[in-house]
């Protein structure tokens, strides 16, 4: 097994979205960052993507208590489910991080938090990770993003993924809340935390330093369905359906290293559930619950060309049982093959290199992107600029809609094919 230092590569000038491997710094081997005064936080949304839960690493609460230390205050917490933000204060305030939770307070809404907001209560940036079907939007109530602009000018926001989950004629609406974002010139990242693990960055550099032009992509994402218990992940009609809201993220990484996608070529195949291949054995969920033309697809298998003329392609399927997911993505170059493997638990990477026909293999131990994007988020805030190449937000809010857009795009090409076989 090699070591986790970059093979040897020819060095060049070509620069892009990348941060080099070597500087993030897993979250068990970094110290609180050094500042004065505190550091407001105002998280929009109390549910597992900001304080974890059994199912998966995300905890971003966790990750902005290390990097801020004593100086992080939770001044607010917005969640329309006031009783269960109020228990999951409780419980850190019982906790050595006692400090950052002492004086939140809970909101139903953002508007509630604009009227009662107190000067010491001003945040230096929002989380939101509130349900996407409530954002990404020009609509009332459905464009947290656009109200945090115009009433915080200038405080940073960071995104939860995908930016939303609403029908595919709102897809026009996320670009221009991009363009707002944009025009607005504030901080704003999203969070496709895969873009941030040492393995893709490893990846990107490989690619960067040689010169190379990516040829073809080919994603897999096995998920493991056994384990999933919540039915509205079951009903397409409650989440939008398993590539727009778990796809999203190979999609993301497959434009990551192949660039825009010409979405006019996007193909999908799918198989249903009504098909004798798509009979499942160990669900949790009653899915006679769900109407018929609204339950997910067992395996959707899409490709299409990127507007560089490389190929992607992507396989998700609905397939395995215990808890454990099988996810892969290859990139292609010319002289090279670059394979990710187990990306969300132990990463591992593959590299077969010009005159090698056999792959290295490098281990990425501790490796934490969640707080590596955190990381990079509060350096910019803090405009920490000694070294610019380790505060690089890896994904725009731009970005996060094209990959978006391309999670749609497969999901009717898939449909469309259905409606064809039928």
């Amino acid at each position: 097994m090699a070591s986790v230092s970059t093979p040897p590569l020819t060095r060049s000038n070509s620069r892009s979205m990348s941060i080099d491997p070597s500087k993030l710094v897993p979250m068990d081997k970094t110290t609180a960052l050094q500042g004065t005064g505190d550091f407001n936080v105002v998280f929009v949304g109390a549910g597992n993507i900001m304080f974890g839960s059994d199912e998966g690493p995300w905890n971003h609460s966790f990750r902005f208590e290390h990097k801020l230390g004593p100086r992080l205050k939770i001044v607010a917490l917005i969640d329309p489910a006031v009783e269960r933000a109020t228990a999951t204060l409780q419980k850190k305030r019982e906790t050595f991080v006692r400090s950052a939770y002492e004086n939140t307070r809970v909101y139903k809404t953002l508007d509630d938090f604009i009227s009662n907001m107190t000067p010491n209560q001003a945040p230096r940036v929002f989380v939101v990770g509130s349900p996407p079907m409530f954002r990404g939007t020009q609509q009332p109530g459905r464009d947290v993003e656009m109200q945090i602009v115009k009433h915080f000018p200038g405080v940073a926001i960071f995104i939860e993924k995908p930016v939303a989950t609403g029908p595919s004629s709102e897809i026009d609406e996320a670009f221009k809340v991009a363009k707002f974002i944009e025009d607005s010139k504030i901080i704003c990242s999203v969070g496709y935390m895969l873009r941030y693990l040492k393995a893709v960055q490893m990846m990107k550099k490989i690619i960067e330093e040689n010169n190379l032009t990516v040829m073809a992509t080919i994603a897999r994402y096995a998920t493991a369905y056994e384990a999933i218990a919540k039915s509205d992940w079951w009903d397409k009609s409650k989440s939008a359906g398993p590539i727009i809201e778990q796809g999203t993220h190979f999609c993301d990484l497959s434009r990551y290293f192949g660039g825009d996608v010409d979405i006019t070529t996007v193909t999908a195949h799918s198989l249903e559930w009504y098909e004798q291949a798509g009979k499942l054995s160990k669900q949790v969920i009653d899915e006679s619950l769900i109407k018929e033309e609204n339950r997910i697809p067992r395996v959707t298998a899409a490709t299409w060309k990127y507007e560089s003329g490389a190929v992607g392609s992507l396989t998700h399927l609905v397939a395995l049982q215990g808890h454990d997911y099988s996810c892969e993505l290859e990139v292609y170059a010319d002289g090279y093959q670059l394979k990710l493997v187990n990306p969300y638990v132990q990463p591992v990477l593959y590299v077969r290199q010009p005159g090698n026909d056999s792959e290295e293999t490098y281990r990425f131990p501790d490796d934490d992107p969640f707080f590596s994007e955190v990381s990079v988020l509060i350096d910019n805030i803090e405009d920490i600029e000694e070294d610019p190449d380790t505060a690089r937000i890896l994904c725009s809010f731009e970005d996060a809609c094209k990959s978006y857009q391309l999670t749609w795009a497969i999901r009717e090409a898939s449909e469309k094919s259905r409606k064809k076989r039928v």
